[in-house]
Order: structure tokens, then sequence, then C-alpha cells
């Protein structure tokens, strides 16, 4: 049986989204990738364990992170039931709904009957009462904004969920969304999207302003933009690499050399202020004051440690910010 450590709190940092009470670690587990059913279910373990024992308190889903679609949640629920379940209430569980889960029209999109019934499901998988945030996952174009915050709305008045959130939105739409949100009296208290050295579309599209003007959380995936600002392809594409085993989200045709060399100059300068690229892609989100919570993604519990020194990232200077800018957006 599990046993946390007794000083996961001493090194983790911890940030209100927002103006909301709710806090986050700086850091935190999005089970996107390596924990669906093609995955080693042990070193799932490993890796939870790892997070909650040096702070991580929040653990990001979704209704279909897999693979299969609903196995990641399915295998998180039985680590729950199995270890974790005993520090529920130290615990931040979230899940999203808002892309296909299941046939026909009703398991896809933003509508009432998809949005909380999808909910309903989740919390079968995971073996939950309530999760902490529940998010829409994307814009619908072609529902009524209305209704898909009056769904979020009634999770939490079912007490199914304790706050949500809203996910891969633009600026214009967060702002739509936020107020009605407040008619609704429901807690709206933070956006996730992805943001990174190499993707800044939260600051074309007007998110990041927006957010900071609401005064809601921001929690960032990608923040490594799928390993690129890592050094793990410096010296060619490792066969075990995500690229070699599920080429879906991060194709080796944008490794090309332009990329490449952005990636050897972003290294030299994380050298330069003796650290990893990874410690410095990190610490760049972190120290911006929209970003509540980087989420890291992680197939070795050493990788998640490597990760949490970003929390004790050194200040950037200007010079150093304008030399990030002049390589990755040019």
């Amino acid at each position: 049986m599990y046993t946390a450590s007794k000083d996961r709190y001493t090194t983790m940092e911890y940030s209100h989204c927002g103006n909301s009470g709710l806090m986050l670690p700086k850091v935190s587990l999005g089970l996107w990738h390596n924990f669906g059913d093609t995955a080693n279910f042990e070193n799932m373990k490993k890796l939870c364990f790892t997070a909650f024992d040096n702070g991580i308190t929040q653990f990001d889903l979704a209704n279909n992170y897999g693979p299969e679609p609903g196995s990641a949640e399915k295998n998180f629920g039985r680590i729950l039931k199995e270890d974790l379940g005993v520090y529920r209430d130290e615990l931040i569980i979230t899940t999203k709904a808002g892309y296909e889960m299941w046939d026909g029209p009703y398991g896809n999109w933003g509508s009432r009957k998809y949005l909380l019934a999808s909910l309903d499901q989740s919390l079968k998988r995971m073996g939950l009462e309530y999760v902490d945030i529940f998010y829409h996952h994307r814009m619908d174009p072609d529902t009524p904004l209305e209704e898909t915050m009056g769904a979020l709305a009634s999770a939490v008045q079912s007490g199914k969920a304790l706050y949500v959130g809203l996910s891969n939105y633009d600026g214009k739409t967060l702002s739509e969304a936020a107020a009605i949100l407040k008619d609704l009296h429901c807690p709206f208290v933070i956006n996730q999207n992805r943001y990174s050295i190499f993707d800044r579309t939260v600051e074309k599209n007007g998110l990041k302003k927006t957010t900071g003007i609401l005064k809601k959380g921001l929690i960032t995936f990608s923040p490594l933009a799928q390993g690129q600002l890592t050094d793990r392809y410096l010296n060619g594409i490792p066969k075990d690499s995500r690229i070699r085993t599920d080429g879906r989200f991060l194709k080796e045709s944008i490794l090309d050399e332009h990329r490449m060399d952005q990636i050897r100059k972003l290294n030299e300068l994380a050298a330069q202020r003796g650290e990893k690229l990874a410690d410095m892609a990190l610490g760049w989100l972190l120290q911006k004051e929209e970003v509540t919570s980087v989420l890291i993604g992680a197939s070795k519990p050493q990788q998640i440690l490597d990760n949490i020194k970003a929390v004790s990232c050194a200040p950037f200077t200007k010079e150093e910010l304008k030399q990030i800018d002049e390589i990755s957006l040019n």
C-alpha cells in the first residue's frame, strides 16, 4: 500500500487561480499520454506517486484520453481505488468534454446532453462523486454559448464539479462565456490552453490578455512543445521517442534544420543560465503573471523530478527574454 512522502509540500510552490481561492501547484501532471491501455500500469502508478510525493496535487484528464478513449480515466480510477484515494481531499482532479467520445450526434462538441452525460461517465470510470474542475474542451460554433455554459453551471449545482474551466477558447469567446457564467453564479476559475516558447497562439488570439483582465487562472499544456524544448532531439530522434512510437501529435517533419537551429540556440542560452533547456522553457512560462501552472507529461518518474526544478528557475533578464523571442519567432 502506497504511503505518501511526509515532505511532499516542502519544495512545490502553489498559485491562486486568478482571484479565486483555489490554489494549484505550479507544476501539474497531465494524463494525456502514457495512461492509456497501451501503457504499463505499474509505470502509471510510479508516475502518480512521484508527482504527489513532490507536491504535485493536480492530475489533469479528459474523457477521451487514452488510447482507447476513456482508458486514462479508468486507469487513474484504479490508482485512486488502490492507493491515492485516501488522499482525495489533497488532490485536484480535473476532466473535460468537448471532443468526440462516442458515436452519434450526442457524443461530441458542446451540447448540454453531451457534456452532462460525459461527466457522469467520467465520474463512473474514476470512481468519484465529483471532480474539482470540469472543463469544456473546445469552442463549439454550432451550439449556443448559453447552453454550453448552462451545462457547466448545472455540473456545479449538482455537486458533480466544484469549479469549471474552459479549454482551447480564444479571448473574445472567453470574455462572452465568462459573462454568462458570472450571471449564473458559476465558479469559473481557469483556462487551459497550449502555450510554449514555440507556440504563442494565446498571445495572438487575445486569450492571455483577457485571462489577465478577467483575473482567471491559466494552465498551459504542451509547455515543452511535445519534447522539442528539451535536449531529447539535439542528437537525433531516439528510437523510443513519441515521434517514433506515436506520430499523431508531433511529426518528424517539424524537426527540420530551421527548427533544430532554434532548439540548439535556445539550449545554448539555457546553458549560459546554468539550466537545462526544459527548465528554462517551463520557467519562461511560470514567470508570466497570467500563468497559474504548467501541465507536464511524463513517461518516466525522473522526467517529473527534472521538470519540478523549473519552480526555482532563475529570473529572466530583459536581454534573455529578447533573445528567446528573436530565436523562436524568426
